[in-house]
């Protein structure tokens, strides 16, 4: 599959529609669903409570990616303006003049187990660590399926916090939850162990729950060009390169 389609933003939704299904096996059904067949009224109703309608965003498709050697399409359902355009046009250029590779770690998510009201926190931590092994398996033992498929809770530690509320131990239960979202996985890993630990530490458990600051499970791009390649409105490349730099910092 090509992800080079010149002119395709010239085209209406229908047109570029059809020039990918020219180039892939989509279906009639699935571009319907494309267009706003996708999720009914009826539907949402029974996905969350006091359903009063369904919100859209606009999905388009960045264009030109080659990445990792492989030609690739890029769907990105946003709402603002020149993100698709900016994107597909520095892939072009990427394309032309360098290469763009990619990589992504493991799908480790977290959650956590907050312990509070704990008698001897040193010793509580002690406690944990040492069980370790045993409370990974009872962690695995809540979802075989994940486990199967080589996923499954990978690594528990501890994290001290100080709050305006006294001080409290954080546990933190690692897992690879491969191409899942891992919410319903982890959540009812961090429910198994809660108790188990409450009686471990003589502390009361709160909140057991997978946290979003997904800062294990990264993906990395790179990509080199020359300077020239950057050559715009009078500026030299260098010059770009060193504000694009120095907005980066900024960021």
């Amino acid at each position: 599959m090509t992800s080079r389609f010149p002119g395709f933003y010239k085209l209406d939704a229908w047109g570029r529609l059809n020039t990918l299904s020219e180039h892939s096996p989509l279906t009639n059904e699935e571009k319907l669903v494309l267009h706003g067949n996708a999720l009914t009224v009826d539907r949402a109703d029974f996905m969350i409570e006091n359903v009063i309608g369904v919100f859209g965003l606009p999905l388009g498709m960045a264009v030109n990616f080659r990445i990792n050697g492989r030609d690739c399409l890029v769907p990105m359902a946003v709402e603002e303006t020149s993100i698709v355009a900016a994107s597909s046009c520095l892939a072009n250029l990427i394309r032309e003049h360098g290469a763009l590779e990619a990589c992504a770690a493991e799908a480790l998510m977290e959650g956590q187990i907050q312990l509070v009201d704990v008698p001897e926190p040193d010793e509580a931590r002690a406690r944990i660590e040492h069980a370790r092994d045993s409370l990974l398996k009872i962690a695995n033992e809540q979802d075989r399926t994940l486990v199967n498929m080589g996923g499954g809770a990978r690594d528990i530690y501890v994290r001290r916090l100080d709050t305006a509320s006294g001080l409290m131990l954080i546990v933190h239960i690692v897992v690879n939850v491969m191409d899942a979202m891992g919410a319903n996985a982890v959540n009812t890993m961090a429910e198994a162990l809660g108790p188990v630990i409450a009686e471990m530490t003589r502390g009361e458990v709160l909140c057991r729950i997978i946290t979003n600051l997904a800062d294990k499970a990264l993906t990395r791009a790179r990509f080199e060009l020359q300077y020239d390649c950057l050559k715009s409105n009078g500026f030299s490349g260098r010059t770009v390169a060193e504000r694009i730099v120095k907005a980066y910092h900024f960021a």
